[in-house]
């Protein structure tokens, strides 16, 4: 564990140190999933939060536990079922006759990494509540404010299969998270490693602590200074727009998206080793960031276009600028 205290500053050698450190970590706990748990740090990096759609069974919960306990960051967990209430996400004030006042007491919101299992299967008020504090960074309680601690991550996870009693989340909402990610069933040999007894809950306890909370706030720092050029601004803005004018699509993607794109391109130029940002970058994390935010038109159902294909058509029609950047 690294001696905590207030980082002013980090070179972009020792955050790129850091992060193969904590991906070496989470290899004990997830295997065969490189991609997958780089995208989730990258999204810590960023500032944001994320959504996972996948199958019960996959690792989702241990993947957030292993980021917990490598990233130094309380950790809480809450089953979001139709019974679960706002007040026991936000937290809520009880009259205390000794003092003659109202407590606020936190919900479970209250914590540096928040796993909210099935999104989908609780209320739309409930979805809501949880939806507003990730906005905001806050929860206001009978007219008090009450700020999350920092850093603050939500990830929450949605079961794509079994639709009877959920709640979809709707786009507006779905636009809060920076990117959302599809663990999916582990290769092979991946898990007989797993069979083999070598990963597992138990193996939690083996991964070591490589940051603590000031420690990710510093590198969350560096990365909102890696260099873009202007030509990399406008790509990506480019890109944006050529979602909304796209005849397949009812709904491209948001300012909010393209603000949610640059935080992470800067995020994964700083996994790669460099303090600026190339078009490459961008090819990376699009699909995570971008397709969860675009509605198809019922026409692109009925002629069987995805939202990744559809992507990769508005990649195509955007020239890629030629950037040089210096060295790190």
């Amino acid at each position: 564990m690294k001696q905590s205290f207030l980082y002013q500053e980090m070179s972009c050698r020792e955050g790129h140190r850091y992060i193969q450190e904590i991906m070496q970590e989470m290899r004990k706990v997830i295997v065969g999933k490189d991609t997958v748990v780089l995208k989730v740090l990258l999204g810590f990096l960023a500032g944001g939060h994320i959504l996972l759609e996948d199958m019960p069974g996959v690792g989702k919960t241990t993947l957030a536990l292993g980021f917990a306990r490598t990233l130094g960051l309380e950790y809480h967990r809450v089953q979001l079922t139709p019974d679960v209430l706002p007040s026991d996400i936000t937290g809520f004030s009880m009259y205390h006759k000794h003092s003659d006042s109202f407590v606020f007491h936190p919900g479970v919101a209250f914590c540096n990494l928040l796993l909210a299992d099935e999104i989908n299967r609780t209320s739309s008020k409930t979805q809501s509540a949880l939806l507003e504090l990730m906005e905001e960074g806050s929860v206001t309680v009978d007219g008090q404010t009450h700020v999350l601690p920092k850093p603050y991550c939500v990830i929450a996870t949605q079961n794509p299969v079994g639709s009877v009693g959920t709640q979809m989340l709707p786009e507006s909402q779905l636009d809060r998270f920076m990117l959302c990610l599809n663990m999916g069933y582990p290769d092979l040999e991946s898990e007989v490693d797993i069979l083999r007894g070598g990963i597992g809950n138990n193996a939690i306890e083996n991964v070591k602590q490589i940051l603590d909370e000031q420690l990710l706030i510093a590198m969350q720092r560096l990365v909102a200074q890696i260099y873009v050029d202007d030509a990399i601004l406008r790509y990506i803005a480019q890109l944006a727009a050529a979602t909304r004018n796209h005849p397949m699509l009812r709904l491209g993607v948001s300012p909010r998206g393209s603000l949610a794109l640059t935080a992470m391109v800067r995020a994964t130029a700083l996994a790669r080793g460099r303090d600026y940002v190339i078009p490459d970058d961008v090819s990376v994390v699009i699909g995570d960031v971008f397709t969860h935010r675009m509605l198809l038109h019922p026409k692109a159902r009925m002629e069987q276009l995805t939202a990744d294909g559809i992507l990769r058509q508005v990649c195509g029609s955007v020239p890629v600028p030629e950037v040089k950047g210096g060295a790190l």
